[in-house]
């Protein structure tokens, strides 16, 4: 990827979090809720995906660009959104959620080299249980 590229992408990923604040905020409840079908996500649903996966982002990001054998653990998004009270969460709150940690880590982007963008992680494909109490 070139640097023109990269610049591309980020000013782009810069304007989602007010593109969707301006498509979502204000719409009813209802439709922020319908669901197409049983098994699909609703507005809202994707909203507390959209602000998980940033801060998910975040920590992946900062783990290629610090870490020296970084691992990257696989999520399970359907669980994540049932788990999670995606739902129960306000649509403000999300959408700030989102805004905040997208500004932060486009901010994090602009900075980097183009040796950084050379840096990868393993991406582990088993999970193993250790119970949260024990982290």
């Amino acid at each position: 990827m070139t640097e023109a590229e990269l610049k591309k992408h980020l000013d782009a990923a810069e304007k989602s979090p007010k593109e969707i604040a301006a498509a979502v905020l204000g719409l009813p409840e209802k439709t922020l809720r319908y669901k197409p079908s049983p098994d699909k996500w609703c507005i809202w649903e994707m909203l507390g995906h959209l602000a998980d996966m940033e801060i998910l982002y975040a920590y992946r990001i900062r783990q290629m660009l610090a870490d020296k054998d970084p691992i990257i653990a696989p999520i399970d998004q359907d669980a994540w959104a049932k788990n999670l009270g995606y739902l129960e969460s306000p649509i403000s709150e999300l959408v700030a959620l989102y805004g905040l940690n997208r500004h932060a880590n486009v901010r994090l982007l602009r900075r980097l080299k183009a040796v950084d963008l050379l840096k990868s992680a393993v991406i582990l494909n088993s999970i193993t249980q250790s119970p949260l109490a024990t982290m």
